[in-house]
């Protein structure tokens, strides 16, 4: 008798689970504001790197009904002549003032010290306001344009607390 309960209770879990909630959006980011590079000098291109700059989505994601609105990106790099391995935070603001901070990683493909495509994860770290709480994450891939900015393209799932 025990297990058919213990089946049954198992089997209502997912119910009461919060449900995860798909976004996706585009985000411009131009040059770092900020950046500093130390070449290793093991092999010719190989360093490490620092970097902080602005994004702006230009198709904002919707997060319990507010927009995202800019983000502002922090990473560190380590650089090869064909790719750059990252990790990085992205404090991010809602439309509302809300904020936001994503943990991320990812690498950039290279071709004569230049980004040629980016592409990676991103996980929640915190929210505030009407975002407090979230969890969640998702991938994103993104291609330089011809000024130098990234557009980045993103997709994931959220789900917040109830």
């Amino acid at each position: 008798m025990k297990w058919k309960t213990v089946w049954v209770i198992f089997l209502a879990l997912p119910a009461l689970a919060a449900a995860q909630t798909k976004i996706s959006g585009t985000v411009k980011c131009g040059k770092p504001d900020q950046q500093q590079k130390i070449d290793i000098g093991d092999k010719p291109g190989h360093a490490y790197a620092i970097s902080q700059g602005k994004c702006t989505w230009t198709k904002p994601m919707t997060i319990a009904g507010i927009q995202t609105k800019e983000d502002l990106g922090t990473n560190t790099d380590e650089i090869t002549a064909t790719s750059a391995h990252s990790r990085g935070y992205v404090l991010g603001t809602m439309s509302n003032g809300d904020k936001f901070t994503v943990r991320t990683q990812g690498t950039d493909t290279l071709k004569d010290g230049q980004p040629q495509s980016t592409s990676g994860t991103w996980t929640f770290v915190s929210g505030t306001g009407k975002i407090k709480g979230i969890k969640g994450g998702g991938k994103f891939t993104g291609k330089p344009e011809a000024d130098g900015a990234m557009v980045i393209e993103v997709e994931g799932e959220y789900t917040l607390p109830k």
